[in-house]
């Protein structure tokens, strides 16, 4: 059995996204049914959406940062409740028993995880994600969302904020690092407030003095402008750790020259080819460049509880769902502080 409900999607990679309807399954009893409050919008939903990884099977309804309430919990299902307030990010399902998943990495799942839209779904053929009213998923890859933050401003957690929290936890980010921060964007600036919170002395990395402000205000101690040689240079080998959260293929040996003996720099934005850099700006000091994928589920709670301590959330735009192409353009100008959310309402009237 199935429920119809009004979705927005796209069916080819050069049409907008537009009104169409879906099916839902109908939930099991390990599933939680939720009615969809607020969807934030991701860049992994424009590249989905027009096909740019080439792995589009359409048609397509992106959405991976999920704010809603529940409206029916299945009978096996003890976490949660009717009226609780939850999040579903990235993933809906993984295989729960390769290495991956037994160690809490859900996202590196060795079987391959069940992607929120876009994958192959073993109950119901394919996931649609949360451009739409209602969505089902297992227990397991539901998140409790602290009451007390803003419920728009949380859903970008559900995929900014975990990508950018997952490799400050995993490289045991404090209070004696200095950490820079490349880009001031989506994830930039969610970098900034974790790394701030967390205790570290925080540098914004850009290339534009215009962002100066906006940086020190979301919580930088110091702004460095990376097309200043001479300020660069004054600053070489002084960074414990760099979180790069730059979008697109880009020149390397800058960042690495900032690095300390030892220290690493994490990738987390440009899932593409980057350009040559000189081994030997790694090789001189022993430096590391790694790469951090989203979170797993019990690392995305933690995330959740820390924000609702700390009263962290994203900074949004509010849109309504009839917005969102002109949002996408946006989203490629880098025209927006810094996430949109849809509204969900919207969609309903």
């Amino acid at each position: 059995m199935s429920t119809t409900i009004k979705a927005y999607g796209t069916q080819a990679a050069d049409a907008n996204l537009e009104k169409m309807t879906i099916d839902r399954r109908a939930p099991g009893k390990r599933d939680v049914h939720i009615e969809i409050l607020y969807c934030g919008v991701c860049h992994s939903d424009i590249h989905t959406a027009r096909n740019e990884w080439l792995n589009s099977t359409y048609p397509v309804v992106p959405g991976h940062e999920i704010i809603g309430r529940v409206l029916e919990a299945g009978s096996r299902v003890r976490r949660f409740k009717t009226g609780d307030l939850v999040g579903v990010g990235c993933m809906v399902d993984s295989c729960g028993d390769c290495h991956s998943c037994k160690r809490d990495l859900e996202q590196f799942c060795e079987k391959g995880c069940t992607w929120t839209y876009n994958s192959p779904e073993p109950h119901f053929g394919r996931t649609y994600g949360g451009y739409s009213t209602h969505i089902v998923v297992d227990q397991d890859f539901v998140l409790k969302i602290p009451e007390n933050i803003d419920v728009r401003g949380a859903a970008p957690l559900l995929c900014a904020g975990i990508t950018t929290w997952s490799p400050l936890k995993h490289w045991k980010i404090g209070r004696k690092d200095r950490v820079g921060v490349v880009g001031l964007g989506g994830l930039g600036h969610m970098g900034i407030k974790f790394a701030n919170a967390l205790g570290a002395h925080v540098v914004m990395i850009t290339r534009s003095p215009e962002k100066a402000s906006d940086a020190e205000a979301l919580g930088a101690h110091e702004v460095l402008i990376s097309t200043d040689a001479k300020a660069m240079q004054a600053q070489a080998n002084s960074f414990d750790f760099i979180l790069n959260t730059i979008p697109v293929g880009h020149e390397m040996d800058p960042y690495i020259g900032l690095l300390k003996i030892d220290a690493t720099m994490v990738l987390v934005g440009a899932v593409e080819p980057l350009k040559p850099f000189h081994g030997g700006g790694v090789m001189m000091g022993r430096k590391r460049i790694a790469g951090s994928l989203i979170g797993g589920i019990a690392e995305t709670q933690e995330m959740l509880d820390f924000c609702g301590k700390h009263n962290i959330v994203c900074d949004v735009e509010m849109i309504g769902m009839p917005e969102i192409n002109e949002a996408y353009e946006r989203v490629v100008a880098s025209d927006v502080k810094y996430r949109f959310v849809i509204d969900m309402q919207s969609l309903k009237e």
